[in-house]
Formats: C-alpha cells, sequence, structure tokens
C-alpha cells in the first residue's frame, strides 16, 4: 500500500493474545507502536494539529509549535510538525529516554530539557512554567495543550476505542493508562455514546496525583501526573488501579521472556493493573489492553540490569511476578 505521508500510516487494528496471562480468560493486548512514532499518541498529535489549524490558532507560514512532553508525543508532533512545516520546541525532562530525544531531535525539533524536579518531585509543572514563559516572549508560539484540548480525548474516541469495538466486538473489560488521561477519556465517551456495558479500568503509577494519591518521583516516562490534567473527569463510571513502578518494570521483563515483545513502561503499568486485579475478573472474560507503545526506546533502562541496579526501588523479585 502507498501513502501520501507518514499521517496516514496509522495501524488501528493490530491485537496480540496473550495466552496464560489471565488463566480462564482471555486477554488481548491492543498494540499501538505500529505506525512511524512508534506510540499511540500519534493519533493525538494529528489531532492536536489539525483541530488548531480548522480552528485558525495555528497558521502555515506564521505560528510555531511548543509543547510538554516526556518524550512519545513529541517524537509524534516532531513528525506531524516536519511534514507541515511548522517549527516546533518540546520542553521535556530528565525521564525522557535518550532515544526519544534524539529522535525528536533528528526529525528536526528543538529539544529543552528541565533538570531539576518541581516541589512535588516531578517535572511538570517546571515544564509548563517554562511553556508559559516561552509563550509571553513570542506571540508566534502556539501550545497546543495535549492536557486541556478536546482534539485529544477525540481522537481516541474517533479511532482507539472504535477500533476495539470493531475488532473485536463485545468485550468484558477495557484496562488503560492515564498519563494526560486523553486516552481513558475518549473511551468513556465512545462506551457511553454507544451504550457498551464492558467495565473500564483506568492505571495510573504510584506517585502520580490524578486519582487523588500524594506526589512523588517517578523514574517511568509515559503514565501518571503531578498535576491534574483539564481534561481528565472523574464521573464515578471507572474503576481505578494504582500500581508501584517496580510492578510496571517486572511485567516489562515478563511479557519479553514469556510472550518474545518487548513492551514500553506504560503497558508494563497497565498489565499490573491486570494482574492486581485478576481476583475480581470472572472467569471466562474478554479483557483487553491498551499497549501505548513498544520497549525499542527503553532498552537502555527499563531493559538494563546497570540502570534498574542504580534504581533499585524498580526491582521486583521475578518470581513474585
Amino acid at each position: 500500500m502507498i501513502y501520501r505521508n507518514a499521517t496516514e500510516i496509522v495501524h488501528d487494528d493490530v491485537f496480540l493474545a496473550l495466552p496464560d496471562f489471565l488463566p480462564g480468560s482471555d486477554v488481548f493486548l491492543k498494540i499501538e507502536g505500529l505506525n512511524p512514532a512508534s506510540s499511540i499518541k500519534f493519533k493525538a498529535a494529528i489531532n492536536l494539529v489539525e483541530q488548531a489549524e480548522k480552528k485558525g490558532t495555528l497558521l502555515p507560514g506564521v505560528s510555531r509549535v511548543v509543547e510538554s512532553s516526556s518524550g512519545n508525543l513529541g517524537i509524534a508532533l516532531s513528525i506531524v510538525c516536519a511534514i507541515k512545516g511548522y517549527p516546533l520546541t518540546v520542553v521535556a525532562d530528565l525521564n525522557t529516554v535518550e532515544s526519544a530525544v534524539l529522535a525528536m531531535e533528528a526529525l528536526g525539533a528543538e529539544v529543552v530539557i528541565i533538570e531539576e524536579p518541581d516541589a512535588n518531585g516531578g517535572f511538570l509543572h517546571k515544564r509548563l512554567a517554562l511553556v508559559d514563559d516561552m509563550l509571553k516572549a513570542d506571540p508566534r508560539l502556539v501550545w497546543l495543550n495535549q492536557y486541556k484540548s478536546r482534539a485529544n480525548v477525540e481522537a481516541h474516541k474517533d479511532t482507539t476505542a472504535r477500533s476495539i469495538d470493531r475488532e473485536l466486538g463485545p468485550i468484558d473489560y477495557l484496562f488503560v493508562g492515564v498519563g494526560t488521561s486523553g486516552t481513558l477519556m475518549g473511551c468513556l465517551e465512545y462506551r457511553r455514546e454507544n451504550r457498551l456495558s464492558h467495565r473500564v479500568v483506568g492505571v495510573d503509577a504510584e506517585g502520580s496525583i490524578t486519582f487523588g494519591g500524594s506526589s512523588k518521583r517517578r523514574y517511568i516516562p509515559g503514565l501518571g501526573s503531578s498535576r491534574l490534567p483539564e481534561i481528565y473527569s472523574d464521573d464515578g463510571s471507572f474503576h481505578k488501579v494504582l500500581v508501584p513502578e517496580d510492578e510496571s518494570v517486572a511485567q516489562c521483563h515478563h511479557v519479553a521472556r514469556t510472550y518474545g515483545l518487548l513492551v514500553g513502561g506504560s503497558t508494563g503499568t497497565v498489565l499490573a493493573g491486570v494482574r492486581r486485579m485478576r481476583g475480581e475478573i470472572p472467569l471466562g472474560s474478554r479483557v483487553v489492553v491498551i499497549s501505548p507503545d513498544l520497549g525499542d526506546k527503553y532498552l537502555s533502562t527499563l531493559y538494563s540490569e546497570r540502570w534498574l541496579n542504580d534504581h533499585p526501588t524498580l526491582i521486583k523479585e521475578r518470581s513474585n511476578v
């Protein structure tokens, strides 16, 4: 198949069965990393840019784009902006893996790294403060704001959730990781609008405040937030699970060595959420787990024994997986 440009290469119909991951039930991993940006964020990036263009806030030949990202959205926006000709600055932080920074720079983006954590132990507040300063200094800058824009939610309502319904039909459980909460909110809206009955489970990392917990330093980029995203809404229609980062790492290694698939830390977190709920999931259930990205960019961190030994709190006994 021939595509006109890279933004058309979105494979939204790939699911991997995970036999025996949840004995007595069928578990399907929705693979989101098979696109040029290698993550689910590609769909959000495309919609963020296109909706800003439709509203007239993003003007070709005039506007410059700025966004805060721990990696995946930054890569995705770097591709979209390269195709459309928008200069892009990504404000990232020390948790952003080196390969992601190199990818953004190779695609033409400027990457600014926040090196000091804020008072909550995270980096998001300082990243957003810098974005705010940049907007004041340059009137040509446009902040797409993945934390607030409805385009983030609508991207997943119209693609991610729809593809699950289309490809798998009725399911019983859908496990979704929570970062900006765009994927979760989009899946919830699709379920509500189409009157589906499956249970949605939002999975977040310990140390994130989205579900009301206390903030603490986290080392795995992707999920979690030290600031409540504006698009997030808790109407009581979904279940919540918090996962410590050592369980996320353990699940990444388990999937690699059992199913031959390298997955990212966010996927490991969501799979750990399934494990935590296994006593509540009836036998014979059909369970879908959204895998935001693959693990190739994390070989020097999550899959590195040296890196893990430097972060001993992330090591969990393999026998406990």
